[in-house]
């Protein structure tokens, strides 16, 4: 066993989003590692049974992120419960498919409540704990949505850029106290992602149907078909939790490798057909 297995045996985990997908497998998994986690849920019926077969290192908590007060009450119990927290997930979330013209704000900022600002919530009622003990992980889930936007997933790909730039900012700031960052990019995996963890705008805008309608039938057609495996992609974010130099991004799956390339790709050849204009827009040397 290396040392770095050994540290990660004895990680204490909390995990939001538990019930189903990504969450519920990380569980699992991690419990069956030897890790002891604190999984969370609106609905915690579907994880029960974890806390039963693991009694000593299971702890199971109703938590809807959008409600702050819940948050902060979780996280209390949560520390006190094995007193400390070395990995932080933030799972929870859901997306959200249609034109932006055709969603509406009831439809949209429940995402927002959840992928951005539920997330900020939970990060921030633990980044005391995280000071305290001057050590931790913090991996967030983010998309290739994040990546780059796509007609159809505007505000999907709006609240995951939110968690890239958040992120990003968290993990210069906890750098100095020895606390990482990761942000999880899966690209489609085979999960509830387009079945209960998705929303389909129910307006439909005749104009927009040559962009929108090929994302409606990937939305109606596809639960059960994407080509990424959720168990390896649990496996990449626990050997990512043992390791002393993680990354802080983490592509998962060849969609989203591609879709880095593509955007980096695009980016270059951007930046140099525009350099002249780019450069031109300080004011001279000098002045």
């Amino acid at each position: 066993m290396t040392d770095s297995q050994a540290g990660a045996q004895q990680q204490v985990w909390f995990i939001t989003g538990t019930s189903t997908g990504f969450g519920y497998l990380l569980t699992e998994e991690a419990l069956k590692a030897g890790h002891t986690v604190i999984a969370t849920a609106r609905k915690t019926q579907s994880i029960a049974h974890f806390a039963q077969q693991y009694k000593d290192r299971c702890r199971i908590f109703e938590l809807d992120v959008t409600r702050p007060e819940q948050i902060e009450a979780v996280a209390n119990d949560a520390i006190a419960a094995f007193g400390r927290i070395d990995v932080l997930v933030n799972n929870a979330g859901y997306g959200i498919a249609g034109g932006v013209e055709e969603a509406t704000e009831d439809e949209f900022m429940p995402v927002f409540e959840t992928n951005v600002f539920g997330l900020i919530r939970v990060t921030r009622a633990f980044l005391p704990q995280f000071r305290k003990q001057r050590a931790g992980h913090i991996i967030n889930m983010s998309s290739m949505a994040g990546i780059g936007g796509t007609a159809g997933w505007g505000y999907y790909n709006a609240t995951k850029f939110a968690v890239e730039g958040f992120s990003e900012a968290l993990a210069g700031e906890m750098a100095a106290i020895g606390v990482k960052v990761t942000i999880l990019e899966p690209g489609p995996f085979r999960t509830d992602f387009l079945g209960r963890s998705g929303v389909l705008a129910k307006r439909e805008i005749e104009d927009y149907k040559p962009a929108l309608d090929p994302v409606r039938q990937y939305f109606n057609s596809n639960s059960g078909k994407q080509k990424g495996d959720p168990a390896k992609a649990v496996q990449a974010i626990l050997d990512v939790a043992a390791s002393q130099n993680p990354p802080l991004h983490l592509l998962l799956g060849a969609a989203a490798y591609n879709r880095m390339r593509a955007k980096l790709d695009q980016w270059q050849q951007e930046m140099k057909r525009y350099e002249p204009v780019t450069l031109g827009a300080d004011f001279p040397e000098g002045q």
